[in-house]
């Protein structure tokens, strides 16, 4: 018997909820709630099997309050986490280094991580009607069931 697996989402998504549109599909797949930072508290997260950490990419990092959240979590052994952004900048390595680094200094163990293309008018972009028209796309939602699929089976095994 397969053992049930609680997961969560921590989302923070709001110029064109690019971010959320992603996290839909996981929440679907994963069977999770979606929260955002200031809905959920550190203590709260510790009744969950799965933590979902995602956000829109601002300066080249995860949104200040997923970065927050992560400097009150408590140190853990082995709790399970992955990150998810919408971007301009798919370089995951380096996009998703603040927030990996803080988790990973408490215990958390990074399971997987998900990018995709963001539709961005931040700045003088909007000027130019924006990077990455219509992204997330189809193609990119899809991306995103596959590795949420990844993931839970990952968790179940």
């Amino acid at each position: 018997m397969k053992a049930i697996v609680r997961s969560i989402l921590v989302l923070f998504s709001y110029h064109h909820n690019n971010t959320q549109k992603v996290a839909k599909v996981f929440a679907a797949i994963l069977d999770a709630q979606i929260r955002t930072p200031q809905e959920i508290g550190p203590e709260e997260l510790q009744q969950y099997d799965l933590i979902g950490f995602g956000s829109g990419i601002y300066d080249g990092k995860h949104h200040r309050d997923l970065q927050d959240l992560a400097d009150r979590l408590p140190s853990v052994v082995s709790k399970k986490v992955f990150l998810f952004s919408t971007s301009w900048d798919t370089r995951i390595d380096r996009i998703h280094s603040s927030l990996r680094v803080r988790l990973e200094s408490k215990g958390y163990i990074i399971v997987d991580e998900f990018n995709c293309g963001g539709f961005n008018t931040n700045s003088f972009l909007k000027y130019f009607g924006g990077l990455n028209k219509g992204r997330p796309n189809a193609e990119d939602l899809k991306r995103a069931e596959e590795f949420a699929q990844g993931l839970k089976q990952k968790m179940e095994t």
